[in-house]
């Protein structure tokens, strides 16, 4: 088993390819500031979710690890919000011009 805070940081809890797809999609609608804070909620959900389902399908997910749910949903959290953030930056900065 791997070090706990590798799996936290890395691809299984803040980098989670999913959870971060799912917040730069909901990036572009934040004109408030809770809201990224809603996107970054959504993000950690769904993904968790997905993952879940995945594998109660059997199908093998890229980041095994063994790490639960409450440990990842906060990391996945910050990652999604942070995602909805820069996607929004740029939405803006690229708007204006």
């Amino acid at each position: 088993m791997t070090d706990s805070w590798t799996v936290l940081i890395g691809f299984a809890g803040l980098l989670n390819p999913l959870a971060l797809v799912i917040g730069a999609l909901m990036g572009r609608g934040c004109d408030q500031a809770g809201k990224y804070l809603i996107a970054g909620f959504a993000a950690a959900a769904v993904s968790l979710f997905l993952e879940a389902l995945l594998r109660l399908v059997g199908m093998p997910f890229l980041p095994a690890h063994e790490s639960g749910a409450l440990a990842l949903f906060p990391f996945r959290m910050i990652g999604g919000a942070l995602a909805a953030f820069i996607v929004r930056t740029i939405y803006v900065r690229w708007a204006r011009s």
